[in-house]
Parts: C-alpha cells; structure tokens; sequence
C-alpha cells in the first residue's frame, strides 16, 4: 500500500498531464522508472495534480503502477506514430478503452475560508486512469494543440512536451536541464575551436 502523499520532483514540465505520464519512463540519459512501486506512483499522482495534495492514497496498490506503465505505453507509442502518419491501431485501442470510463468526481470545500479542490470519493484507479488517457484524447484529436507536439533537441533525451511558447520555438524539455547541458556543450566547442592567443615568453 502506497502511504505517502507527498510529491516527488519532476524533471519537467511537459505541458499536459499524459505528456507528464510518458516522461515517467526510463529513457536515453539513465532517467530511472518512475513508476517503479505503489508509493512512486502515489508522489506522481500528487505531483501532477491528478488528486489533490494531501488525499490520503492508501488505496494505491502493487496492481496500480502496471496499469499506468500500460496507458504509458500507449500514449509513448500514439504521439511518436501520429504525427508520423504512422498507424498504432492496437495502442489507439487500450487509450479508448481507459478513456472511456468516467474521470474522477470533484467538489470543492471551504477550508480556513479558502475554497480548495477535493475529489468526491477516495482515489480509484479507473477514474484516475481515465482521466490521462483522455487528455491524451484531446492532445491527439486537437490539431492546434499536436501542432504543438516537439521533442526535445537535447543531443542524449528526445522527451515530449507541449510548446506553447511565443512563436513557438522552444527547443528543450528543460531549460535548466537539457538546454542548459547544450550551451555548456556549445561554450566548450566555441574554446576548442578558437583557444584565444597563446602567449610569447621572451628568452
């Protein structure tokens, strides 16, 4: 049983919640899986906004993490095949079924005079999984928003994310990650290819 309700830190922030689920999965530069364990599952759930800061998720089970690991996969294999013009019928078919179920209820409640957002009922695993796969639906069907769609140009990642960005000419998952390791990369190029002047010792 998953006990924590704390959030775990992110890498990035892509721009869409089932964008954020495929980034949880290992990838080219050592990214450990994130989706591991009931507990890391219960951080991300949390960390995405999915339920609510302190909900208690005890209900997160060892059966959770493998049916998020499968709508990942779904979502990992749909945004790379579409925008290719590529069909993935079989994964097109497990995020309609995921999406079909209905998403978690909501209200809101008057806490110290602040109204906050709760969930109706305690977390379940169907409603939350809906909820991803169908934001993965309307990325996919939206076709100003998968205009959007861009991986990251950082030489060792390739992750997904949503760039919203003025004129749209975000390059990166990550500023402060993989754009920062790019200009470090560049700055060292631009030394190695121009050292400055050497200088002359008289004798």
């Amino acid at each position: 049983m998953a006990a924590g309700t704390g959030a775990q830190s992110r890498r990035f922030d892509s721009g869409r919640i089932c964008l954020d689920l495929v980034a949880t999965g290992p990838g080219p530069l050592g990214d450990r899986e994130q989706l591991d364990s009931p507990a890391r599952l219960a951080d991300w759930l949390v960390a995405t906004g999915l339920v609510p800061r302190g909900t208690p998720l005890t209900a997160v089970d060892e059966t959770w993490p493998a049916r998020f690991r499968h709508l990942r996969a779904c979502v990992d294999r749909l945004t790379t095949a579409e925008p290719a013009g590529r069909a993935a019928d079989s994964a097109l078919a497990g995020l309609n079924a995921l999406a079909a179920g209905p998403p978690p209820g909501l209200r809101a409640v008057r806490e110290d005079g602040v109204l906050v957002r709760v969930l109706s009922e305690g977390p379940d695993c169907e409603t939350l999984l809906a909820a991803v796969a169908r934001d993965a639906v309307e990325l996919l069907t939206d076709p100003v928003a998968r205009s959007g769609l861009r991986r990251c140009e950082g030489e060792t990642c390739g992750r997904l994310y949503l760039d919203t960005s003025r004129g749209r000419r975000r390059r990166w998952c990550s500023s402060d990650v993989c754009g920062n390791r790019e200009r470090v990369a560049r700055h060292r190029r631009r030394l190695k290819d121009d050292p400055g002047p050497s200088l002359e010792i008289d004798a």
